[in-house]
């Protein structure tokens, strides 16, 4: 196959409707905080904020430790104070004074006075779902993994997932570098070394994944018993079509989602 056709193969998404947002692990971020959150919702309301930050600090000061992620920062981080100084973002909340300026300085003042915010759970869980859209990326790399392992599967292949090299004595030629790879398929011919992912966008990455690839591919080929596989798709390739294009040059056995049956007959057929 020519590699552009192998290019006007290339899908257009492999989200499913899991991809978009992972609420099993919101839920357990909330429920981390979700006691100090609700301490927090004795603010909401009130007229004189400053009095009821100090009252709530005698009480329980630590509550304000998670005052950061109400605006969406879910680490410390430096910030610049109302001197110019740079000071740590988690030192707002070592006082009633610095939590109330950074209350006023944020602007939550306002928020929490007139109660633009009814409840801080559920609020942040608002949050929370934004920042998780940042996890895309990598979950698009999953699902790619769940997809391959799912054909393999529906046609009774077995494989093993996040194999590392080190298992394989005979192959020295990888040095001492530790490689984990995303699937392990052994038939009675060959061991194939199979590493999966999707790119749905552009970027550096992906001219550093083909070089990389095509460096390692010859390095496992090299012995007759194993064969590297390279597993890829998705609308990303377009914009770093050229390396791609040297690392299907280089590398006997790369698929997309849509050539992959070929490889799967290949595998049935060293089974038999």
């Amino acid at each position: 196959m020519s590699f552009n056709t192998f290019l006007s193969q290339l899908s257009t998404t492999n989200s499913t409707l899991d991809f978009f947002i992972d609420f099993d692990k919101i839920t357990t971020n909330i429920s981390k905080i979700e006691v100090k959150l609700n301490q927090l919702n004795y603010l909401l309301g009130k007229e004189d904020i400053k009095s009821a930050i100090d009252e709530l600090f005698n009480e329980n000061k630590a509550c304000f430790s998670v005052l950061n992620i109400v605006i969406a920062v879910r680490e410390n981080r430096p910030v610049l104070d109302n001197e110019g100084n740079v000071v740590d973002l988690n030192s707002y909340f070592e006082s009633s004074d610095l939590v109330f300026e950074f209350i006023e300085s944020t602007g939550l003042l306002e928020v929490f006075k007139n109660k633009q915010i009814t409840n801080l759970v559920d609020y942040v869980f608002g949050i929370e779902v934004g920042l998780d859209t940042n996890a895309r990326k990598n979950r698009g790399g999953k699902n790619m993994e769940k997809a391959v392992a799912k054909l393999f599967s529906k046609n009774g292949i077995s494989f093993r997932q996040e194999v590392k090299n080190t298992e394989f004595e005979e192959l020295t030629s990888l040095g001492e570098d530790v490689k984990r790879f995303d699937f392990v398929i052994q038939t009675k011919n060959k061991t194939y070394l199979i590493e999966t992912n999707y790119y749905n966008g552009g970027g550096s990455k992906l001219n550093e994944v083909a070089r990389a690839y095509t460096d390692l591919a010859p390095k496992i080929n090299q012995y007759e018993q194993f064969e590297f596989v390279w597993i890829t798709d998705g609308q990303g390739w377009h914009s770093a079509k050229n390396k791609l294009q040297e690392a299907y040059s280089h590398i006997p056995k790369i698929y997309n989602l849509n050539t992959l049956p070929k490889f799967i007959e290949l595998v049935k057929s060293e089974f038999e």
